[in-house]
């Protein structure tokens, strides 16, 4: 069971999230605030899998009382402002719902966090002497390729066919070409780029770091590869620049 709370100044919102989240078997909604600050109890002393948060409200802003947690859950934001979405990124956001939010895209932004919960769990029960307290194998890579610890199995991936790393809290997201499925595995940005070939490969973001080679276009603050934007932070973007010779 998924446990969360859902935080929104307007009460309407509350009760649209609520009877979202009644209708999906393996999320328990352990409490509603219209104020954020008054949640900050029941995140501490109880076990909250999941916040969702709008960002635009009168107490604090939903970004700032996620950045004043100590003990942080996922986070789903929910907002009427599509520019809140870097400042998710920023928090490595399992998601951001842009309102009026559908039943379909909230049960996909819920997928993904019983996903990243799944495997956090399967993770601690894994036995040290079995496996790394790092996903990426801990081996020299070998040839073009490396090995990925995602649940109870090693991957073999091409280096070749990364197109582009997202990082998600404690886990990484690695988008493999020819396939919709990304692999997710527990690690950072650091261990896996001294396992690749650095030449290719170029961190963009604190949430993103992308291989050159798959580029499709560059706009504005957004890199293009296949139909995804992916933001260029203000920290890489000279980097980003000089590398790409733009």
């Amino acid at each position: 069971m998924m446990r969360c709370i859902i935080i929104d100044d307007e009460p309407l919102a509350i009760d649209l999230l609520n009877d979202y989240c009644s209708q999906i078997p393996f999320i328990e909604v352990v409490a509603t605030f219209t104020n954020p600050l008054m949640a900050i109890a029941t995140i501490n002393q109880q076990h909250i899998d999941l916040i969702f948060t709008d960002v635009d409200m009168p107490q604090i802003n939903g970004v700032e009382f996620i950045n004043l947690l100590d003990k942080k859950p996922l986070v789903i934001f929910t907002t009427a402002y599509s520019q809140y979405a870097i400042q998710g990124f920023e928090l490595n956001a399992v998601d951001y719902l842009v309102k009026p939010i559908s039943n379909t895209r909230f049960l996909k932004a819920v997928l993904r966090a019983k996903d990243l919960i799944a495997l956090k769990n399967e993770n601690h029960t894994l036995s040290k002497n079995t496996f790394s307290s790092s996903g990426i194998n801990d081996a020299s890579v070998k040839g073009n390729y490396i090995f990925v610890k995602s649940e109870y199995e090693s991957i073999k991936v091409d280096i070749d066919d990364i197109k582009y790393i997202q990082g998600l809290k404690d886990y990484l997201k690695i988008h493999i070409k020819g396939t919709n499925k990304p692999i997710l595995t527990l690690s950072s940005f650091k261990d896996i780029l001294e396992k690749v070939a650095h030449h290719q490969f170029l961190r963009v973001h604190r949430s993103f770091a992308i291989n050159v080679n798959y580029i499709k276009s560059v706009q504005r603050n957004k890199i293009i590869i296949d139909d995804v934007r992916i933001p260029i932070g203000e920290n890489f973007k000279k980097d980003f620049i000089e590398r790409v010779g733009l």
